[in-house]
């Protein structure tokens, strides 16, 4: 049995705590996963977070949890954390998962929580296809797969 290393980034500006979901996701799915966590502050705080747990704690992968608010310096922020996750990625060539959810997103406080659940499990579930069954995700390319929301099938000629 490989045993895997699954990073967990997430933030205290969250109003959900997906990285638990996760966790619990991962440890169902992958018997003696290890997930470090690194909880950090905001958003933009999220790619050294992750940059830390791939270089120090060894992970073979990360998730990036973040809850951006509703305002538009929300949404410039979260583009900032996006792109820093990027470079992060291609600094240490390994994935790095984001799992964001917008406050705007939903309707009320409990579609709110619904999605950001739903995601985090989603995403936790890609990670497990991408450390053991990578060619799953090959046969569901172009498929149009949403996480958090229902998903809406291919385009059709």
């Amino acid at each position: 049995m490989t045993r895997y290393k699954v990073g967990l980034a997430d933030t205290t500006f969250a109003r959900v705590d997906m990285a638990s979901v996760a966790e619990k996701v991962l440890k169902e799915h992958l018997p003696g996963v290890e997930t470090p966590r690194y909880t950090v502050p905001g958003i933009k705080d999220l790619p050294v977070a992750c940059k830390r747990l791939i270089e120090e704690e060894g992970c073979d992968l990360v998730m990036a949890f973040g809850m951006p608010g509703p305002t538009e310096i929300d949404k410039q922020c979260a583009m900032v954390a996006s792109m820093g996750l990027i470079l992060a990625q291609l600094l240490t060539n390994t994935h790095i998962i984001e799992v964001f959810v917008h406050e705007d997103e939903a309707e009320d406080e409990r579609e709110l929580h619904e999605l950001a659940v739903k995601r985090a499990e989603e995403h936790a579930l890609n990670v497990v296809k991408m450390l053991e069954k990578p060619e799953a995700l090959t046969r569901e390319a172009g498929m149009g797969r949403r996480e958090g929301h229902p998903d809406v099938g291919p385009a059709r000629l």
